[in-house]
């Protein structure tokens, strides 16, 4: 009778171990997704001027450098920063001889300086953009990583990216055929309607805009400014 008896208070103690094991495995996953992004580079350049360099394009779609550069200055701006005009800056490149963004990208920081008189240079890397065929649906993508750079410095300031898909409804009537047909008509409509380029300022919205958490700082010019 004695050997088959089971010892109480070890299990007890186990099992006691065992939840306060997982508890603190649980504050310590917590802890990890709520860790801060450190801003003390970011605070002490406080930079009031960006130039916005080419955006590198990893994309098939030829239009992607363009979209991106042209919807970037405005959430920027709305931020709080003054920012060389994009028309400007692209021209003077090209004047230059870069017309590539790649070698856009390579220029050195204290001639970018020397040229626009920036604080800070934006370094944008579109990874997706376009209308892609899914199966039974189409969706327009656009996605992008960007840098925050000191030109004085060289020093990074801050990192972010942006994913934005926009798709399209095929769950009506009709069957299989008649959502292959819509997600075609879709495809086209989008292509033609170039709601990519929407998707490339809502990406610029979702990675440029200040007050988001892991977001740029608010800017000089912005009322928030110093708060954040």
């Amino acid at each position: 009778m004695n050997s088959l008896s089971i010892p109480f208070f070890p299990v007890i103690r186990v099992a006691r171990h065992v939840v306060v094991s997982g508890a603190a495995l649980l504050l310590c996953a917590c802890a990890t997704q709520t860790a801060q992004r450190d801003y003390t580079a970011f605070r002490e350049s406080r930079p009031r001027s960006i130039l916005v360099m080419p955006p590198v394009n990893q994309s098939p779609e030829v239009k992607a450098t363009a979209s991106f550069l042209a919807t970037s200055t405005r959430p920027l701006a709305e931020s709080g920063y003054y920012v060389i005009p994009v028309a400007l800056s692209d021209e003077m490149l090209k004047q230059n001889g870069v017309t590539v963004a790649e070698e856009a990208h390579a220029i050195e920081l204290g001639k970018l300086r020397e040229i626009f008189g920036a604080d800070a240079a934006l370094y944008v890397t579109v990874t997706r953009f376009g209308t892609s065929y899914r199966l039974v649906n189409s969706v327009v993508e656009a996605a992008a990583s960007a840098r925050l750079v000191d030109i004085r410095t060289a020093q990074e300031l801050w990192s972010g990216t942006a994913v934005v898909a926009l798709g399209n409804d095929n769950s009506g009537g009709g069957g299989l055929i008649g959502a292959l047909v819509s997600a075609v008509v879709n495809q086209i409509i989008n292509t033609v309607s170039d709601k990519s380029h929407d998707a490339a300022r809502m990406a610029n919205y979702q990675m440029l805009s200040a007050g988001r958490q892991d977001s740029i700082l608010f800017g000089p010019y912005h009322p928030k400014s110093g708060t954040d």
